[in-house]
């Protein structure tokens, strides 16, 4: 099994920006923790983070292009803006999960609508950075048939 996590604007940041927020953990460190698990379970795992959304649009892809199982995707605010996105993720034959760390139902009312929810297989908010793991466990079940 082959699968991207790719991040978008601002995710970068993590660690940093808003800690109340988004946690303590750094990009890296989410990375870190994915790549272990991963491993154990013979997943070839690749991560991509750009605050371009013409750079997001040709990884999703070269996604499908390269033979890619999955799309772990937080693409951060570009998630209420992009329909960029959202068409690049339609045109593929990959399955990609939406992941939040925050709960964007509780913030502002104009995070509340995601143009990519509809084009992508299931959406994760609110489990903090476990929402990367928890992606991939649900990847991890599909590779074992179970149907999401």
């Amino acid at each position: 099994m082959k699968l991207l996590v790719l991040n978008g604007p601002n995710l970068n940041r993590l660690g940093k920006r808003e800690p109340e927020v988004y946690g303590a953990e750094t990009l890296a460190d989410v990375e870190n923790h994915l790549q272990k698990i991963a491993s154990e379970h013979l997943v070839d795992i690749s991560f991509y983070q750009s605050n371009t959304e013409g750079a997001l649009i040709d990884k999703i892809h070269e996604c499908e292009d390269n033979g890619f199982d999955g799309i772990i995707f937080n693409p951060g605010a570009y998630t209420h803006t992009s329909i960029a996105i959202r068409d690049a993720i339609a045109s593929i034959n990959v399955p990609v999960i939406e992941i939040h760390i925050s709960n964007v139902h509780s913030r502002e009312p104009f995070r509340h609508t995601s143009l990519i929810a509809p084009v992508c297989i299931g959406q994760l908010t609110g489990f903090g950075t476990g929402g990367y793991e928890l992606a991939l466990q649900a990847f991890l079940l599909r590779r074992k048939g179970v149907r999401l």
